[in-house]
């Protein structure tokens, strides 16, 4: 099946394709850009398969990527020198994707499948930005097509089995109408301050539910995904960009992040008792200087 004539915004709402604002009742803490996240919407040739197979996908090179280039400061905040990745690593990152794009994800299990697309989102956006920079936030690749467009999120930027897709198709189209799971949401990373860190560890199938577990916790116990101070609840603006896929209700979500925060944090939210606000940080997760600098 081929992409659908309107292809979904990216992660700050790329495109406008063809907007019509329509005035409707945000509940709470959501906002109008709501309006414009994309919802999920499923590419069913990515339904492919085999609940049969034992085989595992190598992410060996992903992974020692990861744990060489990777560096965590000390806000908690994984970064990368995008500088020096954009000096001496593009060669190294283009094997990565276009090893990880050979292979033939259709005929491995769904667990495997999971950490394979996991894998890829974040190992194109990583090297997008190697290739691009200096910028000093991904929104500042303006590379999709369309009258429109904004940003890289609806640029084709890898080819798996035959078919050209970019990272709105990865995330909006396979993860999350496949997997129906909000932790999706902790596991890809747009090179962004205010997102869920870059693992250290590549996924793999065999460890991805531990993961994603501690991808979870480790957010909603930071400021990035839930800060409260005088009483004021204020959370990532995920939560609200993607509202449907943590319950669609502001209870539902607040039981959601009770359900990893820590005890100090859980009293806090359970004594709230709403959301008032959100935030992000759009800034590069950049480790070395500034972008021009």
């Amino acid at each position: 099946m081929t992409k659908s004539w309107f292809e979904p915004v990216g992660r700050c709402f790329g495109r406008l394709a063809f907007a019509v604002l329509v005035v409707l009742p945000l509940a709470g803490f959501t906002s109008a850009e709501r309006l414009f996240a994309p919802s999920a919407d499923l590419w069913p040739r990515w339904e492919r398969h085999d609940p049969e197979s034992t085989a595992v996908i190598d992410f060996a090179a992903w992974d020692a990527f990861l744990k060489s280039h990777l560096r965590i400061g000390d806000d908690g905040v994984h970064r990368l020198n995008y500088a020096q990745l954009a000096a001496g690593e593009r060669d190294t990152l283009a094997k990565i994707v276009a090893d990880l794009a050979a292979v033939p994800i259709s005929t491995y299990a769904r667990r495997e499948q999971f950490a394979y697309w996991l894998n890829l989102y974040n190992a194109v956006t990583v090297k997008l930005i190697a290739d691009h920079y200096p910028v000093e936030s991904i929104r500042d690749i303006d590379i999709s097509p369309g009258l429109f467009a904004s940003g890289p999120w609806d640029k084709d930027l890898v080819t798996v089995e035959g078919e050209a897709l970019t990272l709105n198709d990865i995330e909006h189209r396979i993860l999350r109408p496949i997997w129906n799971d909000p932790r999706i949401h902790y596991g890809v990373n747009c090179a962004s301050i205010g997102c869920p860190n870059l693992a250290v560890d590549a996924f793999t199938g065999a460890a991805l539910e531990e993961q994603l577990e501690v991808a979870a916790r480790s957010y909603i116990n930071d400021p990035r995904g839930v800060t409260v101070a005088n009483g004021e609840v204020t959370v990532s603006k995920i939560y609200d960009w993607f509202f449907e896929d943590f319950g669609e209700s502001v209870s539902l979500l607040q039981q959601h992040l009770k359900r990893y925060a820590e005890p100090a944090l859980a009293a806090q939210l359970e004594e709230a008792g709403t959301i008032d606000g959100t935030a992000y940080d759009w800034s590069l997760n950049n480790a070395g200087p500034a972008a021009g600098g």
